[in-house]
């Protein structure tokens, strides 16, 4: 298998030694700068309940818990290798009851209802396998005016040559990337309301921000 499959298999699930370089750089360059700059776009109290869809490396799981520091930070990824390495880069988070690390699926989360006041998913949904229900099963732990907020890189944006790029790689991972009109109109469908939309177009940054209504 050539280095180009397999950089394309392990970005969608981390396996093996490859995989363990893929989730490791996760946490470093481009991938938590974009993380940052999607975070900066919500408000976070120190006692909120969060939920890190695909939390790879455990980066963004350490960031959050950083500032939810009364509250609690629980991360899910179905890739064993990326469990285990955002275990360890928050071992002492979670021996302190601060973070919760399960390995779980996006489609059928291990949560009751109404339990988060925010989930995030970063860099994720490309690989979520029924998009819509998937939303609406994460609408489904979300509380009553909690948040969903989604932060991608590839997406369909107005720079042209950024564009091509991210339908060349979509095309190479088989995922699908979207327009902004396109997110509004799905997060729309799967229940939320108040969506927003932030774009760095120079950067091909997407965030999208979606609020659960009160029952």
């Amino acid at each position: 298998m050539g280095i180009t499959k397999i950089f394309i298999k392990q970005v969608r699930k981390p396996e093996g030694f490859f995989g363990k370089l893929i989730v490791k750089g996760m946490n470093r360059g481009s991938h938590a700068k974009l993380a940052n700059w999607g975070i900066n776009h919500i408000e976070i109290s120190n006692n909120d309940i969060i939920l890190d869809i695909g939390c790879g490396g455990g980066g963004n799981i350490k960031n959050l818990a950083k500032i939810a520091t009364k509250g609690k930070v629980f991360g899910i990824d179905y890739s064993k290798t990326s469990i285990k390495i955002a275990k360890k880069v928050n071992r002492d988070l979670i021996e302190k009851g601060n973070i919760v690390i399960k390995h779980a699926s996006v489609s059928k989360l291990p949560f009751e209802d109404d339990t988060f006041d925010l989930v995030t998913a970063f860099e994720a949904y490309y690989f979520w396998s029924d998009l819509i229900n998937d939303l609406k099963e994460i609408y489904r732990v979300i509380k009553p005016n909690g948040m969903l907020i989604l932060v991608n890189e590839a997406y369909k944006c107005q720079n042209e040559y950024l564009r091509k790029r991210n339908e060349k790689w979509a095309k190479l991972v088989n995922f699908k990337i979207y327009s902004p009109e396109e997110f509004k109109s799905f997060i729309k469908i799967a229940g939320y309301s108040e969506i927003e939309i932030y774009e760095e177009e120079d950067k091909s940054w997407i965030t999208i921000k979606g609020k659960k209504n009160k029952s």
